[in-house]
């Protein structure tokens, strides 16, 4: 678990990359068109069940100054996955800002499948 700083007058605040995890998983989770399951958490897919347990589909890189975020996701049928992976890099990146203050250098979106209705 990295953790990452940001400096201040008032002393260092110090942000887990758990902390940036969940901040991305629920901003991604609001962009309409991404598949959630029933707790609001993003779909993964569902191959092994302890696969599904086991593996975010969320991966965080700190360095120094920026944090880089690797996010998987899910779309629903109808839905234009180019538009959907778009919307996802803006509302996750913005989030993960407004809520650390740490600048987030790229939001790479795959998706990894399309949900069926």
């Amino acid at each position: 678990m990295d953790i990452n700083t940001v400096g201040s007058s008032a002393g260092s605040l110090k942000v887990s990359t758990n902390v940036i995890m969940s901040i991305a998983e629920t901003a991604a989770s609001e962009v309409e068109g991404v598949a959630v399951n029933s707790v609001n958490k993003l779909a993964v897919l569902s191959g092994a069940p302890l696969t599904a347990k086991l593996v975010s589909p969320i991966r965080v890189r700190l360095d120094a100054d920026s944090a880089a975020i690797d996010i998987e996701v899910i779309t629903e049928s109808g839905y234009q996955a180019y538009e959907v992976g778009k919307q996802v890099q803006e509302h996750v990146k913005s989030s993960v800002q407004n809520m650390t203050g740490i600048a987030v250098s790229k939001v790479n979106v795959k998706i990894v499948g399309i949900k069926g209705k």
